[in-house]
């Protein structure tokens, strides 16, 4: 039930038909995984905070450079050589002191993955690397969880929804382990808005999904073009063979 302070912070929730107290509850119910705290994470932390979700697990490794400030908007200068995830959840819990805020200073990784991911709703992957993302999604698909993935560099962005039930493929389908990655934002650059663009609509996401709010695109990636602001999408079929979310695997999930 909501408490009498909760009817007036999200009010302009419960205005809405399609989201009301029914859906604020789902939200306060649940629980989401966010990994990685930079340009993606912390918008989509800020937002996933303002909206109630009950328990926000924040995970990322690192310190707060001079260089994230850019982009990474969770952050100041007082923040500077702090772990992420322990500021994260100071400011967060400033925005919003009624929900639950976890902050897991480690890497996770293939083996430390499933702990976490174990324990939530939904996961969002706003981390910067191969290996974290195909960890993520394998770990997501073993415990039947969805996933909301994001990505941006130079003036692109990438968003992917995945929900292990669906028929549609998933991130090891698109991306073999035989792509390498030889661009990332250190060493390509990227514009600012870019990035928290696609961070909102992660959270976005994640808060029709939560809510049962009108329709996430799911095993579609989209793809923008900030430069001419515009979106393609492109659907990402199963791959009966994926060691991930192929046929033989079907079984394996929790």
């Amino acid at each position: 039930m909501l408490s009498d302070n909760e009817f007036l912070r999200y009010s302009r929730h419960l205005l809405l038909e399609d989201v009301g107290e029914a859906g604020q509850l789902r939200l306060k119910n649940a629980a989401v995984l966010i990994v990685g705290l930079g340009g993606l994470g912390s918008p989509a932390a800020q937002y996933l905070a303002a909206a109630g979700v009950g328990t926000l697990w924040l995970a990322d490794h690192d310190l707060v450079d001079v260089s994230n400030l850019q982009r990474q908007t969770l952050y100041d200068i007082g923040s500077l050589q702090h772990s992420k995830a322990e500021t994260a959840r100071e400011k967060l819990l400033q925005l919003n002191p009624e929900i639950e805020m976890i902050a897991i200073n480690q890497r996770l990784d293939a083996d430390t993955l499933g702990d976490f991911v174990a324990e939530v709703d939904l996961v969002l992957d706003c981390t910067d690397n191969m290996a974290t993302r195909q960890a993520i999604n394998a770990a997501c698909y073993a415990w039947g969880k969805p996933l909301i993935i994001g990505a941006a560099i130079r003036f692109e962005g990438q968003l992917l929804a995945l929900d292990p039930a669906a028929g549609h493929g998933c991130y090891r389908c698109l991306y073999g382990p035989d792509i390498s990655e030889r661009l990332n934002c250190s060493n390509s650059g990227v514009i600012g808005p870019v990035v928290g663009t696609i961070g909102l609509l992660q959270a976005l996401e994640a808060i029709k999904w939560l809510t049962g709010t009108g329709t996430v695109p799911l095993g579609q990636l989209k793809l923008f073009d900030a430069k001419a602001h515009s979106w393609q999408t492109l659907r990402v079929p199963k791959d009966p063979g994926c060691p991930v979310c192929g046929e033989k695997n079907a079984s394996h999930s929790q």
